[in-house]
């Protein structure tokens, strides 16, 4: 079984190195810098590089990795501009890591980006920023119906399924959450948990998807104290899609 390690970047991104003994792969890296820190320090082989879209802070330092492994193979949506793209990906495939012996389910979950994707595989989801732990992306490309139509097919996933998000979000996440829905006592209790984690520096991600079903509003729009958050932002009807979109506007001015 591969050792799965987050790589801090930026202000708040993770970079996932999955690690078969001297065989790596990433998701996601928008900074090639403290991934060659890592390769180089423990002597690891970088075989393969997963990117589930296109912005800069996911694919950034693809380039300068693969200037430290020329070989590596680069996973990602044919539908948008990946460096060094060598096997563009619409949704539908599975692909094989054979140096990690780890078969992923590539799913489609456009929304964010257009053509953005989730890689699952080993009971883990890389899910980029489509789906957070306490909330999802915002809908840059997309439509709202799109979004929650991937978020749904993410949730279609077996319960137990780890979710490994591209942000450390999760506790400004459930701020909201709880704006929506206070009354909902395993949110509470999962925002005083995570209180406690940020506190001591360690990282909220992964949650489970089980985790996220019972707290995540934007995968609770059919739950009565979400829909009547929602009325009270001027939604007239229980339709979940119109839910959606009010949560998710309500998110991007909170």
């Amino acid at each position: 079984m591969f050792e799965l390690t987050p790589i801090p970047a930026f202000k708040d991104n993770y970079i996932w190195l999955l690690r078969q003994d001297a065989a790596v792969a990433v998701v996601d890296p928008g900074d090639a810098a403290p991934v060659l820190d890592v390769l180089q320090r423990e002597s690891l082989s970088l075989s393969s590089i997963l990117i589930t879209h296109h912005h800069q802070d996911h694919q950034g330092g693809i380039d300068g990795l693969l200037a430290y492994a020329p070989s590596a193979q680069v996973f990602g949506p044919a539908r948008e501009s990946i460096t060094g793209m060598t096997h563009p990906l619409r949704g539908v495939e599975r692909v094989r890591l054979a140096a990690l012996d780890l078969e992923l389910q590539v799913i489609a979950v456009p929304g964010h980006t257009l053509g953005h994707l989730a890689y699952c595989g080993a009971d883990c989801l890389f899910c980029g920023d489509v789906l957070f732990t306490g909330g999802c992306g915002r809908v840059i490309e997309g439509t709202p119906r799109a979004m929650y139509e991937s978020l749904a097919r993410l949730t279609a996933l077996p319960d137990d399924t780890r979710v490994y998000c591209g942000h450390e979000y999760t506790e400004a996440n459930l701020r909201f959450a709880l704006a929506v829905e206070p009354g909902n006592r395993a949110l509470r209790h999962r925002a005083d948990e995570v209180a406690v984690t940020r506190a001591n520096g360690l990282p909220t991600v992964p949650s489970t998807l089980a985790v996220e079903k019972a707290t995540n509003p934007f995968l609770r729009c059919a739950e009565p104290e979400v829909i009547a958050a929602a009325r009270a932002r001027g939604v007239t009807e229980n339709d979940p899609v119109a839910v959606f979109t009010a949560l998710r506007e309500w998110k991007n001015l909170f």
